[in-house]
């Protein structure tokens, strides 16, 4: 799979050198591969955002099913700028009016301000938006524990499960053993120090003399 992935992101490589990138003849090949994208979990930024601005310019290629996947990878790279900028490529009418995009969005303003709970219970009515979408879930709560890791010194094991969509508890342990994260018997879950996050820097400024007479020479 990994083969047929590099494979196809090379064919597409090649496409997206010159002028043809924006001929829409090439927006079959370029949508599979968004779709190849989607099923092996895996990203191309480039390329995704190449399909937007062919449907810029040939709006009657516009794909919702395509964009969808395309967004939703996005969300998958957070918190890097991706979603933001597959965002601001889509035409606000399809914005408002396509029902998956605009859910999409919803979703997607829902991590971007660490609403986490509503995330998940947003998410659980709309399931059949990330029908298809390998990894996804993962990749959200990889994007929620680096907000906790910068976040907090320690939190409740029951808020972290919430945040995670956890209700189970059948992630949390698997996060925490990734992240080196450790429970105490009151389940306060300690993520780390910020003390151990900042770095103190000394500044150490060097005046010559012949700066400092120029300076009281002036002064006389």
């Amino acid at each position: 799979m990994a083969t047929t992935f590099e494979q196809m992101r090379a064919n597409v490589g090649k496409l997206l050198r010159g002028i043809d990138r924006y001929n829409p003849e090439n927006l079959s090949t370029l949508e599979r591969y968004v779709d190849t994208q989607a099923r092996e979990n895996t990203y191309d930024l480039e390329a995704n955002l190449a399909v937007l601005k062919l449907y810029q310019f040939n709006p009657a290629y516009f794909q919702t099913a395509v964009t969808s996947q395309i967004l939703l990878k996005a969300l998958t790279n957070l918190p890097h700028t991706d979603f933001t900028l597959c965002k601001c490529m889509i035409d606000q009418t399809h914005q408002q009016e396509e029902r998956p995009i605009r859910q999409i969005l919803y979703l997607g303003n829902l991590l971007e301000t660490c609403h986490f709970q509503s995330f998940w219970a947003s998410l659980e009515e709309n399931r059949e938006l990330i029908d298809g979408i390998t990894g996804f879930e993962d990749s959200v709560r990889k994007f929620i524990c680096h907000v906790v890791g910068i976040t907090y010194q320690n939190i409740e094991h029951r808020l972290l499960a919430e945040m995670l969509g956890d209700p189970l508890d059948t992630q949390v342990k698997v996060w925490m053993n990734k992240y080196g994260w450790t429970e105490n018997e009151d389940g306060q879950i300690f993520i780390h120090s910020q003390e151990e996050s900042v770095k103190p820097k000394n500044i150490v400024e060097k005046i010559d003399f012949e700066s400092v007479s120029s300076i009281m020479a002036t002064s006389q």
